[in-house]
């Protein structure tokens, strides 16, 4: 139980907190005040009447009904202490970590894991769990707090101890590919809560395609922690928007409204209205004043969330970060750093916790043990559900176990379309609509969609409607001009079935405004399809600002990512194949706008090596030269060839389709495209030159563009910067 003068200082803090947003309710308090909490009330309350002037809404409290406690409540105080003090053993012995989140939002959180969410501990995999996002990762203590007491065998009392050390199950942000019972990854700030928009949407997506009067077999809920840090970041807001447009109802959002971040006190820099914001994004707004002690208003915030379910819910809990801690508690010394050995003796103390570091109460793990069977029986009662399903539906049933364990239907691939060199040439943006139409007539989990461009990216998938509040079966995904929220979206999408496969599209120059949500996507091993049109200086007109130049060499240096620039319609159909195939790997594919013919040579299966030959007129694996060439520069390669085998030289022409692909290749394979005995070789594309040294070595040549680019016709730009024929007749010859 917390100590008199620790409740005393709790409400002088929360009442700060009510003054600062602008309430005209009050609450009793009791004196003596401490120095420093009279010092921070005086504070607030001139920001207060600054605030009230600037938002005069005033957000009424939870209703007054409650989930029914599960529990007596010195439990409940024990549990909720548990995960606080697990925390702080945590960070200070690993001294680093961020021990003020946990400490503040060990009430709600314990609320949500003990007494509403649904899940398995023995298998975090279940599909049918309720889904929890720590979007403020930071506090990521609080997360393997509550994965300790519930259960997973993945973090252990040894786990907890090993905290942010080499090895350990518990890094220094929440990791999905190494902790069970962790959905995404979440590090910078605003990811997690689009994820959680990408998961909520994939519930209902589902469940408005596969549940049936009689059975109901896609029924969980999302829900989310987010931060001050999180509400700052433009993400969350884009994100938010579509929860709102699209009425996510089962997304429930915890705002921890502890006004603290980094720097200080927000009112340095953040003091907007966000109630108001949410619900001029369509969201149903709560506000639980005391979240620090108000277990009830916690749980009747939950029931009334749970009762709206036509949008999502925001429930802003204003808690005291480092609540507890005599000294630190509700300032930024808390936020980022170990309390110290006397702090932390301080805090047992204040809150009457007399117990050893990561020493959990024998009632407490008592207590929290029945999630092991109910967990169990809660999988076992849905397969028996899903088992009636499966005989009532079968087809149904069929399409949503390739979703729920990710085995692609037999012969999928055979869908993807094929082309000779007598097919028409066409811009590889427009071959890729015909993939992405045949991939999802024949894999059940494909869907996507465009940041407000799908005319532009061709991306349409023209047997299917838009996913919309009303129509949320439907697969086509409208994301309006929000790319970073888009690529964050697709992440949670991706992760929350491994047969769900998500695509996004925009121009390939835009990737710069989502890079974030894609460098998530490699390291959290979310296998979502980047289409990026518009992928050099050949689209022309629009300039410099829409043409990418360093946007291949970027995305070639970032690690578990696969970068696509195909050259017609095989290699973009092959580039389809090994994207849908590779579950845990993002793939980009850079596509054109101008039209390129259908080469002889290429095809399918030279993608899936990621570099191969498509003309050569050498033997024994000894040409003259090797031109080397990507995407809408491989044409220029293969003529330059002709050019030069007139002349009598021996020419291979090789398609890099996909570098990462082949460096996956065997030495010996590598040889045979790439002869070590031949430093004659000139590579072409019509972007950064950097890079290029690793393929043609030290005695190659690149052609390419190392400044911006410009607006003007296409021909007319590859002709003034040199990405021509003869350009690469020339730079070859330089060799004989």
């Amino acid at each position: 139980m917390a100590s008199t003068s620790s409740l005393a200082l709790s409400q002088a803090l929360l009442a700060r907190a009510i003054s600062h947003h602008g309430s005209d309710q009050r609450i009793s308090l009791p004196t003596p005040f401490s120095r420093a909490s009279a010092s921070s009330r005086r504070r607030s309350n001139a920001a207060a009447t600054k605030l009230r002037s600037l938002h005069p809404l005033v957000v009424r409290a939870a209703a007054v009904g409650t989930l029914e406690p599960t529990t007596d409540a010195s439990i409940v105080d024990k549990s909720v202490n548990s995960i606080r003090f697990l925390a702080i053993d945590a960070v200070e012995k690993a001294k680093s970590g961020h021990p003020g989140l946990p400490m503040g939002c060990a009430p709600m959180a314990h609320i949500l894991y003990d007494e509403v969410m649904r899940y398995n501990p023995k298998n975090p995999y279940w599909f049918n769990r309720d889904r929890f996002v720590l979007s403020a990762g930071h506090g990521c203590m609080l997360l393997y707090a509550l994965l300790h007491l519930a259960g997973y065998d993945s973090v252990l009392e040894e786990d907890l101890k090993s905290f942010r050390q080499w090895g350990s199950k518990t890094p220094g942000h929440p990791e999905n590919f190494e902790t069970p019972g962790i959905e995404v990854t979440t590090g910078p700030l605003g990811q997690g809560i689009a994820n959680a928009v990408g998961l909520a949407l994939a519930e209902k997506h589902l469940a408005a395609r596969f549940n049936k009067p009689d059975a109901e077999v896609v029924d969980h809920y999302t829900y989310v922690i987010l931060g001050d840090g999180c509400q700052m970041e433009g993400i969350s807001n884009e994100a938010a928007s579509l929860a709102g447009h699209w009425g996510l109802g089962k997304l429930i959002a915890f705002y921890d409204d502890n006004h603290i971040s980094i720097d200080g006190d927000t009112e340095i820099a953040f003091t907007e209205n966000v109630d108001q914001r949410f619900e001029a994004l369509g969201w149903h707004v709560i506000w639980v004043k005391n979240g620090n002690t108000g277990y009830d208003e916690i749980r009747a915030a939950i029931k009334e969330a749970k009762a709206v379910t036509d949008k999502p819910t925001l429930i802003k809990v204003t808690t005291t970060i480092g609540y507890g801690s005599p000294n630190k508690a509700n300032s930024y010394s808390v936020h980022g750093a170990a309390l110290g050995e006397k702090e932390v003796e301080a805090t047992r103390n204040n809150l009457g916790w007399p117990y050893e570091p990561f020493k959990v109460p024998d009632e407490v793990k008592s207590h929290w043990s029945r999630h092991t069977p109910d967990g169990k029986a809660l999988e076992s009662d849905w397969n028996a559900s899903f088992a009636a399903y499966e005989k009532k539906y079968p087809e149904e049933a069929a399409e949503l176990k390739s979703i729920i364990t990710g085995e692609l239907p037999a012969g999928w691939e055979k869908a993807l379309p094929t082309y000779t060199p007598e097919s028409p040439g066409d811009a590889t943006r427009n071959l890729s609509q015909q993939c992405l139409n045949a991939l999802a007539k024949v894999v059940p989990g494909f869907l996507g969609g465009s940041a407000d461009l799908a005319s532009s990216n061709m991306t349409l998938l023209k047997a299917f409607g838009d996913f919309q509040k009303a129509t949320p079966e439907e697969r086509n995904l409208r994301f309006g001009v929000r790319e970073h929220g888009m690529g964050a979206i697709c992440n949670g999408i991706a992760l929350h079935s491994p047969g769900l496969i998500p695509y996004c599209a925009t121009f390939f120059v835009f990737t710069d405004y989502m890079r974030g949500a894609m460098r998530i996507s490699a390291l959290s091993e979310a296998g979502v399809i980047y289409v990026m049109t518009h992928d050099s200086i050949g689209l022309g007109e629009d300039g410099p600002t829409h043409q990418p130049v360093e946007h291949l060499a970027s995305f070639r240096a970032m690690p578990n990512t696969l970068m696509f620039r195909p050259a017609d319609g095989n290699e973009t159909a092959g580039a389809y194949k090994i994207a849908v195939t590779k579950r845990k790997t993002p793939s980009i594919l850079a596509l054109s706008r101008q039209k390129l013919p259908q080469l002889p040579g290429t095809s399918i299966e030279g993608v899936e090596k990621g570099g191969y030959t498509i003309s050569d007129n050498s033997s024994g694996n000894k040409p003259d030269v090797i031109l080397v060439g990507t995407g809408s520069e491989l044409e220029i390669a293969a003529q330059a060839a002709e050019v030069l085998r007139k002349e009598g030289k021996t020419v291979r022409v090789v398609s890099f389709v996909c570098w990462e692909l082949f460096d996956e290749q065997t030495d010996e394979y590598k040889e045979s495209v790439l002869p070590s005995g031949v430093s004659a070789r000139v590579s072409i594309e019509a972007a950064s030159t950097f890079g290029w040294g690793k393929i043609v070595g030290g005695e190659g040549k690149s052609i390419g563009i190392n400044s911006f680019g410009a607006s003007a016709p296409a021909p007319l730009l590859y002709k003034e910067f040199g990405i021509t024929v003869e350009a690469v007749v020339d730079a070859a010859k330089s060799f004989f």
